[in-house]
């Protein structure tokens, strides 16, 4: 019999399991945005961009050299660069996020199936502990009205109806 441990390392695998099947799946469009999406994220490219633009302000505005300022105040050269950078970021962003709502959907489906299979197992468990409870004497407890309910069959299609009606409308 497996103990407690080896059941939650084997629960832990199967989850690891569909989650590098997951990943495995992506495009190499969505290998490259889930890249760049981590970088973005990082104080490292924060960094970049401080230096960045500093060193673009400094080289446009202070007579350090003798060099032409190529981008002059208010920096038109540099709003546009920042501008089509931003849409090439909030791209990628989209990018992945779609990609994470997709995986959040299938977990939802699968945590979904599970419980309904979970729910068919515990009124099966119900009804066989009522028959038991009835030929050992405890009438009492087989014709408990609370039990007797949590051992019919659940109509998910009810309970996701009446989830329906009593939901607030917007």
């Amino acid at each position: 019999m497996p103990t407690d441990s080896n059941q939650l390392q084997e629960h832990i695998e199967i989850v690891l399991k569909h989650e590098e099947e997951f990943l495995a799946r992506r495009t190499g469009a969505e290998r490259l945005g889930d890249l760049l999406g981590t970088f973005v994220g990082s104080l490292v490219f924060i960094g970049i961009h401080a230096v960045w633009f500093t060193a673009w302000i400094l080289i446009n505005t202070l007579q350090i050299t003798q060099a032409h300022h190529f981008d002059p105040l208010p920096f038109p050269l540099l709003d546009t660069m920042v501008a089509i950078e931003a849409i090439f970021l909030a791209s990628f962003i989209v990018m992945r996020q779609g990609r994470l709502s997709r995986r959040s959907d299938e977990r939802d489906h699968l945590i979904l199936q599970v419980l309904i299979l979970a729910e068919k197992e515990i009124t099966a468990v119900l009804r066989v502990e009522r028959q038991i409870a009835a030929q050992v004497g405890l009438t009492e407890l087989a014709k408990d009205t609370e039990i007797t309910e949590l051992s019919r069959k659940t109509s998910i299609d009810h309970v996701a109806q009446t989830l329906k009606e009593s939901m607030p409308s917007e």
